[in-house]
This record gives structure tokens, C-alpha cells and sequence, in this order.
């Protein structure tokens, strides 16, 4: 066999493992990433803190999740792509090396707020999948990455407590740094520079500026509701500079010549209707999750709970992880019957069943089990419809920008989801101040009504085109030719 046919097969070899190398770096991003509910008592502990100082482990990573979405998804736009997604799993390796070798709160907190850039990787992913992959292979491969990217954070509460049982918390950090090396190395193998395609374009510095003091005022604020207060003039004050700062991040965005984000875009009725559903399901998503696993580790004597450790709290939602992954597989067969919209409808009243299900059936742990398990299939069906609603509306040249708005209007979800469990709990706190069983079935109940207001965000707008092809997502072409000037579909 001669040097110019080795050379092609070893180019189809390594073409193939591009898929399973972005599945890869995704589902570690994000694993990584979630090392924070299930290590804040011990983050408390043996930093000598108190528990609302240690969850700024898990804030700093949804605050840096959040702003750093656009921002990758924009600099990975064009020829950079390649170098942004190696940088980005470069800061996830040194945030684990940091956070591991934190000698104070103050260290580790930087540490965890590098491995949170780990967040903004999955419009990168999706915008690779979409250059590097056969046409036939995108649509499923971005549902894929999309699924990878939730049922990694469901992954990583029971992988953390599980590590720090057995090595501590240095264990859990020094095991993130080495797999995302891992990853890292395996992205900078199989998936091929993308220099040479296109011009990069000018980068809107103050749009970042804007949005990320916007999102880390808005957010602070949620995250601190219910320690500083929800009617203190310093929330208030953080919410109304956060809302101002938005709108003035709005306009500056219209006028920019090559803005982060394309916000005409949301015009597209798809568009906007799957950026509502994924901020509405990631409040309800983080809700489900902190009510079940801080309801089976309740102590039996309050006559609720099942007492269980954190290791056993972060099992329970391995049925939500590995449904999410499976559920996903089933989408182009289930688009290509009902339509996106339907499916998309369809998974967020089973979401709601699942967590109707646990507020009404919670007295044993089998029964957290079947809850997760259903809200895995549902949640999976949803974020595995979502992605395909934007990319199939929005030019290939803007995946990543588009991808990376949806992951800022998700991760601002799995906040605000957070802070209103923790005011629900609060307010149905008992004598002792812990809350009580009504709690806990309210914040599951609350979660399901979301649920229910996302499916009616999913089905009311008017779609524009209902069953595409068996690959469950119809893409533009790559040239953009069948594109309006303002880059949206005629």
C-alpha cells in the first residue's frame, strides 16, 4: 500500500474519533464543572468556613459558565475555533491544579472559577461538530453534545463524593486536572486545526465587558437572595444595575459591527422559543435536583428522609445522567414522527410527571430513583430537541455565537433555580430551621408547573417548519446562500 492511501486511511481513522474526542470533552468539562454541591460541607469544613462562604465553590463556576459561553462561542467563530477549545480545556486542567493545591477559600474559589470556563466548551463543541463532521452525522452528534453536557453535571455529584470519601477534597480537584489533560490532549490530536477557514473577525470587547458585569450582578444577587435578604437595598440595588446593565448590553449589541451576540436572531420564533424553554427548564432542572438530594439526606427523625450520606445523595441521580444520554438516541426517529416542537412539548410534561411524581410518592428511596429516572428521559428528550431548534434557524457562521447565548440563558436557569429553592425551603422552615416535608413537595411542585409553562413555551408559537429530515435537525448550508441579509431564514 502506498504513503498517499496510509495517509488517507489514517485521515478517515482520525476523522471518525473527532465525534467520540467532542462527546469526550464535553462530558469532562462538565463533570468537572459540577464539583460543588456534593463538596460544599466538606469545602466548609476544612477551609474553617461557614457554608454560604463555601458555595461560592459551585457560584464561581455557574457565574464564569455563564459569561464565558459567549465568549468562547464567539472567539471560536472561524479560524480560531481549534485554538479556543485547546485554551479552554487548558484553563479547566490549571483550575484543577489550583483548586487542588488551595491553602484558603480565596485560592480554591479561583481554582473553581477556572474550571467553570469548562462551561462556555459546549457551543465550541457543537460549532466543531458541525465544520468537521458529514452532514448525515451534525444533527445527531449536537443532540448528542447537548445531552453530554447535562448528564455531565448530573454525573459529577456522585463522581465527587465518591473521590472525596475516598482521597479527600485535594483528590477530587487533582482527579479533574489529570481527565481534562486527558481531554485535552485527545482534542489536540484528532481534531484538526481549523486555520485558514475564513477571517477572524474583530472581537466585541466592551459587549463582553457589558454582559459579564451584567450577569455577575444579576446573578450575585440571586445566588445571595436569601443570606443578605431578597429586600436589602444591596439586592435590590445588584438586580436593578444587573437589569440596566442588560438593556444598555442590548443596545450596544444592535449597533456593533460584529456584536457577541447576534440578538436579531431571536426574532425567529424558533429561536426565542427555545431560549425561553431552556431558561424556564434549567430553573426547574436545579430545583428537582436540590429538592431531592437535600430530601434523602433529611434525617428520619424529622418524620421525612432517609438520613442517606452524600455518596448516596449523588447516586440517585445516576438514573437522570445515563436516561438523559439514552433518551437523546431516540430523537430523529421521534422528530421525524411528531415534529421538533411536539417533542420538545412532549419532554417537559414528562419532566413535570417526574417531579409530580416525588411530591406526591416519597416514602422510600426507590421512589428518588424512579423520580430522577423520569426526569432524565424527559430532560434528555428537551435539551436534545433544543439546540437543533436554534441551529436549524441560524446560520452555520453563527452557531457559536447562537449556542453560546443558549448556554448563558441556561446556566442564568440553573441559578435562579438554586436561589428559589433555597427561598422555598427557607420559608417552610421549622422551630430547629430546617425545612420541612411541605418544602420540599413545594419546591417540586413549583418545579413542575415550570415544567408545564415550558411545554406551552415550546408548542403555542408558530412553528415554521415541523418534520425535518431523519437526522431530526435541517442545517443551512455552510455558504449561507439561502440566507436573508440579516442572517435569518426567508
Amino acid at each position: 500500500m502506498g504513503a498517499g492511501a496510509e495517509e488517507v486511511l489514517g485521515g478517515g481513522r482520525r476523522g471518525a474519533l473527532i465525534g467520540p474526542v467532542l462527546v469526550l470533552a464535553t462530558l469532562v468539562a462538565s463533570v468537572i464543572s459540577s464539583f460543588g454541591a456534593p463538596l460544599i460541607p466538606t469545602v466548609a469544613r476544612d477551609f474553617h468556613v461557614s457554608l454560604s462562604s463555601a458555595q461560592w465553590s459551585l457560584t464561581v463556576a455557574l457565574l464564569v459558565g455563564a459569561v464565558s459561553s459567549p465568549v468562547l462561542g464567539r472567539l471560536g467563530d472561524g479560524p480560531r475555533r481549534r485554538a479556543t477549545l485547546l485554551g479552554g480545556l487548558a484553563a479547566v486542567t490549571a483550575g484543577g491544579v489550583v483548586a487542588a493545591l488551595a491553602d484558603g477559600l480565596g485560592t480554591l474559589v479561583v481554582g473553581r472559577g477556572l474550571q467553570g470556563v469548562g462551561l462556555g466548551l459546549v457551543p465550541l463543541a457543537m460549532a466543531t461538530a458541525r465544520e468537521e463532521l458529514p452532514r448525515a452525522r451534525v444533527a445527531p452528534m449536537i443532540a448528542l453534545l447537548s445531552v453530554s453536557a447535562g448528564a455531565g453535571l448530573g454525573a459529577g455529584y456522585p463522581i465527587s463524593g465518591l473521590i472525596v470519601e475516598a482521597w479527600g477534597l485535594a483528590g477530587a480537584y487533582w482527579f479533574g486536572a489529570v481527565v481534562s489533560g486527558f481531554a485535552l490532549v485527545c482534542v489536540a490530536v484528532f481534531v484538526p486545526s481549523s486555520a485558514g477557514r475564513g477571517v477572524a473577525a474583530r472581537f466585541d470587547w466592551p459587549g463582553t465587558l457589558l454582559l459579564a458585569l451584567a450577569i455577575v450582578a444579576t446573578l450575585v444577587a440571586v445566588a445571595e437572595g436569601t443570606e443578605w435578604r431578597w429586600g436589602s437595598p444591596t439586592v435590590i440595588g445588584l438586580l436593578a444595575a444587573g437589569a440596566a446593565l442588560f438593556a444598555v448590553w442590548a443596545v450596544q449589541q444592535s449597533r456593533a459591527g460584529n456584536p457577541l451576540v447576534q440578538l436579531r436572531l431571536l426574532r425567529h420564533p424558533s429561536v426565542f422559543a427555545a431560549d425561553a424553554c431552556a431558561m424556564v427548564l434549567g430553573v426547574a432542572m436545579y430545583m428537582a435536583l436540590s429538592g431531592v438530594t437535600e430530601f434523602v439526606q433529611s434525617p428520619r427523625s424529622g418524620g421525612f428522609g432517609f438520613s442517606a450520606s452524600a455518596v448516596v445523595a449523588g447516586l440517585v441521580l445516576i438514573p437522570l445522567s445515563f436516561l438523559m444520554l439514552g433518551s437523546s438516541r431516540f430523537l430523529p426517529a421521534l422528530v421525524s414522527l411528531m415534529g421538533a416542537r411536539a417533542v420538545l412539548a412532549i419532554g417537559c410534561l414528562v419532566s413535570a410527571l417526574g417531579c409530580g411524581f416525588f411530591a406526591v410518592v416519597h416514602g422510600a428511596l426507590w421512589q428518588a430513583f424512579v423520580m430522577t429516572g423520569v426526569l432524565g428521559v424527559g430532560l434528555g428528550t428537551t435539551f436534545a430537541a433544543i439546540p437543533g431548534l436554534i441551529v436549524e434557524a441560524v446560520p452555520a457562521r453563527e452557531t457559536g455565537s447562537a449556542m453560546g447565548f443558549y448556554q448563558v440563558v441556561r446556566f442564568t436557569g440553573f441559578s435562579l433555580g438554586s436561589a428559589l429553592t433555597a427561598t422555598v425551603l427557607a420559608a417552610h422552615a421549622g422551630g430547629d430551621g430546617q425545612p420541612s416535608v411541605g418544602g420540599f413537595t413545594m419546591v417540586l411542585w413549583i418545579a413542575a408547573g415550570i415544567c408545564v409553562a415550558a411545554a406551552a413555551l415550546a408548542w403555542f408559537p408558530r412553528a415554521r417548519a415541523e418534520r425535518p429530515p431523519a437526522g431530526g435537525i435541517r442545517l443551512p448550508e455552510q455558504t449561507g446562500d439561502d440566507l436573508t441579509s440579516d442572517g435569518l431564514r426567508p
